[in-house]
């Protein structure tokens, strides 16, 4: 397996990254349908074309990318916890809260590649002294890959020894 031009030539936390669907137009309309106007039973569709396109990773536990305080309370949801909850069923995976916020961050929505890396960097810290080897690291959507860096860079500094990223959408460039 090769590297993504998004990944080439940079050092990063994780071991790959796998998505079940491209971040096209439609996607995104899905995605934000699911993120802010809260239509949960979208993580089950996710987790199902997830399934379809990303083999069953040979993983110790699932965790996820913890929600930001003031945006899960607005969403009354988490959609990255929906889908690693899942997956963890479909999989028959573990899925354990490993992740916290060690600060808040701007919305990464309209920052560059750059910024964004800036932006979460020391965001996450493991919530646990434990950290099991293997672990699948899941978010809704991998954008440029910083937020699934930083999160997998706390897993590894815990004591994880492999980080698979899984997303039901990524962009590609």
């Amino acid at each position: 397996m090769s590297a993504c031009s998004e990944c080439a030539g940079r050092r990063l936390a994780f071991d790959r990254a796998c998505a079940a669907v491209c971040y096209t137009a439609p996607v995104r309309s899905l995605v934000r349908a699911w993120k802010e106007r809260g239509l949960r039973r979208l993580a089950a569709v996710a987790a199902e074309l997830v399934c379809r396109h990303v083999p069953r990773p040979a993983a110790d536990v699932i965790t996820y990318i913890p929600p930001d305080g003031d945006r899960s309370v607005k969403r009354g949801h988490q959609p990255a916890h929906a889908l690693a909850k899942a997956l963890g069923e479909r999989w028959e995976l573990p899925v354990a809260s490993l992740l916290t916020r060690a600060r808040p961050v701007a919305r990464q929505t309209e920052l560059s590649r750059i910024a964004r890396r800036r932006n979460v960097r020391g965001a996450f810290r493991a919530a646990r002294s434990f950290v099991p080897a293997s672990v699948v690291l899941v978010d809704d959507v991998y954008t440029t890959g910083a937020t699934v860096d930083a999160a997998a860079a706390a897993l590894r500094a815990a004591g994880a020894g492999e980080v698979l990223v899984v997303t039901f959408a990524r962009a590609v460039r």
